[in-house]
């Protein structure tokens, strides 16, 4: 089955389809935004694995000191996202995918991996009962019902940032952090504004651009995160039910 993905790399970028749910004949910015962002991180060890063809069948992981969310911890790896969706699933294409990233990290003596998770599953976050499969636990939360989940190899934890638990900002209007790690990111930049300058409602977006800024963040963060009224809302991107019951508090 290993003969059936590639990696990405600089020299194949360009040319490959990036797996996520968006499907189009025509360039997609989110996509061609995804793409950008992964070329910067490539260099840092970041990989990106896909069934070698145009499908949702990929894993996404970067060495945690490297990765754009805030949580630390010595020589682990971090989860981004492992997806596997339609008439692929059931195909043993996710355990692949998962036995590469721990065959990957044992190579090259990785204390571990991990991932974001929640009490309940979120919409936009890996399947957290398919990784407990393969031996993660919780290893970290915070009071609003996220977890860190890890996969360890030798006792040691990663953990969350304590500035990830602060889940509160001075700033009452709706505040959102992202990055470009997801695809769907862009559109739904572009709708928040849309809805907000339609119904005259103040928005702060911060787009997160360096490690430093993503280490540093008040909340968990995968690649979207939601304040309002100070408080810490949802890693789920926006669709307009959600907004407004975010708006609606």
């Amino acid at each position: 089955m290993n003969s059936e993905f590639i990696n990405l790399t600089l020299d194949n970028i360009d040319n490959e389809h990036l797996c996520c749910i968006i499907r189009t004949k025509k360039n997609h910015p989110g996509v061609e935004a995804k793409r950008e962002w992964l070329k910067d991180r490539l260099p840092n060890g970041h990989v990106f694995r896909k069934l070698n063809e145009k499908s949702t069948v990929f894993v996404e992981y970067a060495p945690l000191e490297q990765a754009w969310v805030p949580i630390e911890g010595d020589n682990y790896y971090y989860i981004y996202c492992l997806w596997v969706l339609g008439g692929y699933r059931k195909k043993g294409y996710g355990r692949s995918l998962m036995e590469y990233v721990i065959n990957d990290a044992k190579k090259n003596k990785k204390s571990g991996i991990c991932m974001l998770a929640s009490q309940k599953q979120k919409a936009w976050l890996s399947d957290q009962g398919f990784a407990k499969k393969f031996g993660f636990v919780t290893v970290d939360t915070t009071n609003n019902g996220y977890e860190l989940l890890a996969k360890s190899f030798d006792g040691t934890t990663p953990k969350f940032m304590e500035n990830a638990k602060k889940e509160e900002i001075d700033s009452k209007e709706l505040t959102i952090y992202y990055d470009m790690q997801c695809p769907y990111v862009y559109q739904t930049i572009n709708f928040v504004k849309e809805y907000c300058t339609l119904h005259n409602l103040d928005v702060n977006l911060i787009k997160v651009d360096t490690l430093e800024k993503a280490k540093n963040l008040p909340c968990v963060f995968n690649n979207f995160a939601v304040f309002y009224k100070g408080g810490f809302q949802t890693v789920n991107l926006l669709d307009i039910n959600t907004l407004k019951r975010i708006l609606n508090k």
